[in-house]
């Protein structure tokens, strides 16, 4: 099995490609930002770091946007971080558009008495069950760095929340795309899990 993971030039690839590597040792895990790579993979894991407006201008650039479009219509897909805002309609940061796959925006934290950005370790609450919360207990912690977060506009969308100020969102779910804030190959035992389950899930 082919997983691809999409190069729009933003970093944290290197990681997220180790991460996976390691809980499907099998399966050709694939670096690229050539379209037809994307659409010929089975699976397609969408990581970045960074602001949204560079994100969306690289993943412009690099070819690759219309072919991540086409994967969230058809296969099993993983948003990391930004890959998880840029499938949303607008980010305020930059005011920058998105995929506008999923109804919903990307605000930055309002938060009075906490740094920003939010980084470190917090605990998530599973909102629903999803085979990709298979073995990992409810409040698992896992890794987060970011100023922005997604505000889906069905509520439907969510698969889990975090608190930090406030319960926001930090997992979406719809269909056969399954997206996170967080960092799961940054996040141990949970988060290998949870990158495991995809490669295994079959939506």
């Amino acid at each position: 099995m082919r997983i691809a993971v999409v190069d729009y030039g933003m970093g944290n690839l290197r990681s997220v490609s180790k991460a996976l590597e390691r809980v499907a040792p099998r399966d050709q895990v694939l670096v690229t930002s050539d379209p037809e790579a994307i659409l010929a993979a089975e699976r397609v894991v969408v990581p970045g770091q960074g602001a949204m407006p560079d994100c969306m201008r690289q993943l412009a650039a690099s070819g690759a946007r219309e072919a991540v479009i086409e994967a969230t219509r058809a296969k099993p897909f993983l948003g990391i971080c930004i890959g998880l805002q840029m499938l949303f309609e607008r980010g305020e940061e930059g005011d920058a558009a998105g995929l506008a796959l999923l109804p919903g925006g990307v605000p930055r934290f309002q938060v009075s008495g906490l740094k920003i950005p939010h980084m470190g370790w917090n605990e998530v609450f599973q909102e629903r069950a999803h085979l990709l919360w298979r073995g990992i207990e409810e409040r698992s912690r896992f890794y987060f760095v970011h100023s922005y977060y997604p505000q889906p506009a069905q509520g439907a969308l969510t698969a889990a929340t975090c608190d930090y100020g406030g319960r926001f969102t930090c997992a979406v779910a719809r269909d056969n795309i399954f997206a996170v804030q967080f960092h799961p190959e940054k996040s141990q035992n949970s988060g290998l899990r949870l990158l495991s389950n995809f490669v295994q899930w079959r939506p």
